[in-house]
């Protein structure tokens, strides 16, 4: 058995894979860049090794670095995580010179796979659907534009040696795909080192519903159900769930045949996905890639078949037989992974860097009702969210057992739940998008395609807002926590006293621009709210002032409300809604009306950074009329790059800025007149 294993790896995949070596008695090696020297990961290994500095390409991509931290260590197999050297042949080759277990697939299978031009043509060769499209190389913009023409718009825009969402571009015309050829170039060689680029036609109503493999080096080979991953933000997967929902049983077995197929005419083993576009409309499905390494999404499909995939990939690396055949794989329950990301909604998205200062996950582990909780994370509190890597803080994932729509619902109720109560504070990040999700309507039905997100937040994401009897239940609570926070002085505990107190119309309770005028009092083990419109609210909760969470009863009815006393102001967060209760006597409230409101600064005739990164490029010139729509400067961050554009016609005045200067987010860039 393998006695010591490096992960050449950062993060919650390196944290995952330490966790399942512990279990099985191995030890482990973290390696880190300057970036990580106090990360989980550092932490949670047998021992650890620095590489470099913090830039990925300096260190965890340095093939030479990490084989210099397995000669010191002595490590005698490495796991790859994903991302970075997993699928990289050249590392594989070089760890099996050395004689070190590389925990993956053979050389051959990463060259064949890894290369999507390559696997296309094998695909097509072992009898597997493909999309239709350009698999040779191309050389500039102009042959792009060219080939996207003859395939038809839309196009996608592909790196052959891509994947988690870098180096790909969807173009609807000649000026898109042009564009998107130099950043899908740009960002596959600054991800991969490897900048060449394939097209292929962009079917306009996918789901991305991928099929898990495993095989042994025994020639046994396995598929072990799929996972919809339809749900995406710029090709990157944000929520996953095993099964499909979409799926029959008969088309699960088909693309697990041709799965199967096209692993074994690769000589695969190890655990591996491929990738599938299927066609909502028609039921049709087509190949996309396979990705030879554990995917970022495999705990859904752990919850569902009971299995664990580092440990197989482990024992398999190790030379042992798959101990379990194709009958004996059974898909129990249902699972959904959200993906925690440190990027911001409310600026679409952007990376959002900086000290987690409060870090609160929910306590994993079966819940009273069945449900399962599960978080693969490699964050913890105080520690940083850089802007080197990955913006991925944790994946959230909730089982819940059954069959079908029951089972499906369950396991979005308790994300729900779990995603209410997930603490994160001194960054931006996607929790409220995500819990906007679990409560749309379209999501729940399970219609749904990789143009989810952007056909259902069109304008962007502006967060949720409350509906009446929402509303109303944030107002209640609010009443109660500002009393309990105005009794504290006197020690008053969390009941109200024997004696009835009231807010009565003497207090406001105002939400944006609603008020609600209420009268408090109290019951032996509740806080009845009484609203001047008739309606009342039983409230039954522990929270006192300085808990950031509160758990309730709303007329027996439990909920969680994260819970923020920023001054005078009560701030409120629940499933999606963030809404601010201010509470004033009608007088005070009276006189706020007519207090002028604070302006933000006019910054029209400026672009300004949208995100802490790199400025890569500069496309203007001082002086330079600009039109709307007209590209100005590209950004990198996180791995990412982005092309800032003109929102209006007008005139360069200033650029501030050069090629490789790291900005901090609303840092100027340039200033226009006119």
């Amino acid at each position: 058995m393998i006695q010591k294993i490096l992960i050449a790896n950062r993060g919650e995949i390196a944290c995952r894979v330490i966790k399942t070596a512990k279990k099985l008695g191995i030890k482990t090696v973290a390696v880190y860049s300057d970036a990580d020297r106090n990360a989980l990961h550092v932490e949670m290994a047998d021992e650890a090794v620095h590489i470099g500095p913090a830039p990925s390409n300096q260190s965890y991509i340095v093939i030479d670095k990490i084989l210099d931290a397995i000669r010191q260590t002595g490590a005698d197999a490495v796991h790859p995580g994903y991302g970075f050297l997993s699928e990289n042949a050249a590392f594989a080759e070089a760890l099996e010179k050395a004689g070190v277990t590389f925990i993956g697939p053979p050389v051959g299978a990463i060259q064949a796979m890894g290369d999507k031009i390559t696997s296309k043509k094998l695909a097509a060769e072992a009898g597997v659907s493909t999309v239709p499209g350009h698999m040779g190389l191309i050389a500039d913009a102009d042959e792009a534009v060219k080939i996207s023409d003859q395939i038809g718009y839309p196009v996608m825009i592909k790196a052959s040696a891509g994947g988690g969402g870098k180096g790909m571009r969807i173009a609807w015309n000649d000026e898109e795909a042009r564009e998107g050829f130099q950043s899908s170039k740009n960002e596959a060689k600054n991800s991969f080192g490897d900048d060449r680029i394939f097209i292929e036609k962009f079917v306009t109503e996918p789901r991305h519903i991928e099929i898990q493999v495993l095989g042994d080096k025994h020639g046994n080979t396995l598929y072990l159900g799929e996972r919809e991953c339809s749900i995406q933000r710029r090709n990157q997967k944000v929520i996953e769930e095993a099964p499909s929902p979409f799926l029959d049983a008969a088309t699960r077995k088909a693309m697990g045949e041709q799965a199967v197929a096209l692993a074994k005419a690769v000589g695969y083993h190890s655990a591996g996905t491929v990738e599938f576009i299927v066609d909502g409309k028609e039921n049709k499905f087509y190949f996309l890639e396979m990705n030879t390494r554990l995917q970022v999404e495999h705990p859904v499909t752990e919850l569902v078949t009971g299995l664990d995939l580092v440990e197989q990939m482990i024992r398999v690396a190790a030379g042992e037989k798959l101990s379990f055949g194709q009958d004996d794989v059974k898909l129990n329950g249902w699972a959904i992974e959200s993906r925690l990301y440190a990027e911001d909604p409310y600026r679409n998205f952007l990376p959002s860097i900086g000290r987690l200062s409060r870090y609160h996950p929910p306590e994993e582990g079966e819940r009273p009702d069945g449900t399962v909780v599960r978080n693969d994370t490699g964050v913890f509190e105080g520690g940083e969210i850089s802007m080197y890597y990955d913006p991925m803080i944790a994946k959230l994932c909730t089982w819940a057992p059954g069959e079908g729509d029951t089972a499906r619902l369950a396991a979005i109720k308790a994300m729900g739940k779990a995603l209410n109560s997930f603490e994160v504070e001194g960054i931006g990040h996607n929790l409220p998008f995500l819990s906007a999700v679990m409560g749309q309507e379209r999501f729940r039905s399970g219609k749904i395609t990789t143009a989810y997100i952007a056909e259902e937040f069109k304008d962007g994401f502006a967060g949720v807002a409350p509906d009446t009897a929402t509303e109303h239940l944030l107002a209640a609570f609010a009443a109660v926590a500002h009393y309990r926070r105005e009794s504290r002085a006197t020690q008053i505990s969390g009941t109200l006293g024997n004696h009835p107190r009231k807010l009565g119309r003497d207090w406001v309770v105002a939400i944006g621009e609603i008020r609600h005028a209420v009268t408090l009092r109290s019951e032996p083990t509740e806080t009845i709210v009484q609203f001047a419109t008739g309606e009342s609210l039983r409230i039954d909760t522990t929270w006192q002032p300085g808990q950031t969470l509160a758990h309730i009863l709303v007329d027996g009815d439990p909920t969680i409300i994260k819970v923020d006393l920023k001054g005078p102001a009560i701030r409120l967060r629940m499933h999606g809604i963030d809404v601010t209760a201010r509470i004033r006597s009608p007088r005070v409230a009276a006189l706020a009306k007519l207090m002028p409101e604070k302006l933000p600064p006019d910054t029209s005739k400026m672009l300004l950074c949208p995100m802490p990164g790199v400025i890569t490029g500069v496309a203007v010139k001082e002086g330079e009329t600009v039109e709307a729509g007209q590209a100005l400067a590209t950004v990198e961050a996180m791995k990412m790059e982005n092309i800032l554009k003109a929102e209006r016609r007008g005139t360069v005045k200033k650029i501030v800025v050069k090629p490789g200067q790291s900005l901090a987010v609303d840092e100027l860039i340039m200033e226009f007149e006119g």
